[in-house]
C-alpha cells in the first residue's frame, strides 16, 4: 500500500459502478492522485457519457464534497480542495450522485494505486453504454430499455426519437471515450499551471 497520501505522481485505479441498473454499467479508470474531486466529476461525465446539466457531490466516508458556490442546504466540503490522494487509498469506496432529480448514484472503489508519474487519464475498460439523460433514473431506464425492446408499443417512436437512432444500451466505446479523456487531461492540466 503506497503512503497516505500517495505522493505526486501516483496512479489511481477506480472502478465505478452506475447503481440499480442490470446487467451492470461501469467503467474503470486511471486518474492521477492529484485530481480533486471536482476534476474526477468532469472525468466521469466524459467516462459515462453524461452531459454535464446537473448537480453532484461525492460522499467519502461521512464527508459529503460538493460544488460550493452553488446554493446547497446540506454543507459540503469545496471538491476543488480535495484531491484524491488526500481523501482516498487502496481499497476506499465512496459514492458519487449525479442529478439530483434523477439521483443516479456511482459507486467508486479505488482498486490500486501505483507509482506512474503521468498526468494521463485512462479507461481501461467498460460496460454498456450510459443511461440518456432526464430519463426519470434507474426505473425510468428500465422502462426506456422495455419500450425499446418492444416495436410494437405506443411509445416505441416516440421513444426512439428521443434517445437518437444510434442510441445502443449495450455499445461502450473504450478509444472513444479515451479520445476524450485525453483532451480532457490536457485541459485539466493547463488548468493547473
Amino acid at each position: 500500500m503506497p503512503s497516505y497520501p500517495p505522493a505526486y505522481g501516483d496512479h489511481f485505479a477506480l472502478r465505478v459502478t452506475l447503481r440499480d441498473i442490470t446487467p451492470g454499467i461501469w467503467r474503470q479508470l486511471h486518474v492521477p492522485a492529484q485530481t480533486s474531486l471536482g476534476e474526477l466529476h468532469e472525468v466521469l461525465q466524459v467516462a459515462f457519457g453524461w452531459q454535464n446539466s446537473h448537480l453532484h457531490d461525492f460522499t467519502v466516508g461521512e464527508i459529503r464534497f460538493g460544488m460550493i458556490d452553488v446554493e446547497d442546504e446540506i454543507f459540503a466540503v469545496d471538491e476543488h480542495a480535495a484531491p484524491l490522494g488526500a481523501v482516498a487509498r487502496a481499497g476506499t469506496p465512496f459514492l458519487y450522485r449525479y442529478d439530483f432529480g434523477d439521483d443516479w448514484e456511482h459507486d467508486i472503489v479505488v482498486e490500486n494505486v501505483k507509482p506512474n508519474g503521468s498526468d494521463s487519464i485512462t479507461c481501461s475498460a467498460g460496460a454498456r453504454a450510459c443511461p440518456p439523460e432526464d430519463c426519470g433514473g434507474a426505473h425510468g431506464y428500465e422502462n426506456v430499455l422495455r419500450v425499446l425492446n418492444d416495436p410494437n408499443d405506443d411509445e416505441y417512436a416516440s421513444m426512439k426519437e428521443w434517445v437518437g437512432a444510434k442510441f445502443d444500451p449495450q455499445r461502450f466505446d473504450a478509444a472513444a471515450v479515451n479520445r476524450r479523456l485525453a483532451s480532457l487531461a490536457k485541459r485539466l492540466s493547463r488548468r493547473r499551471g
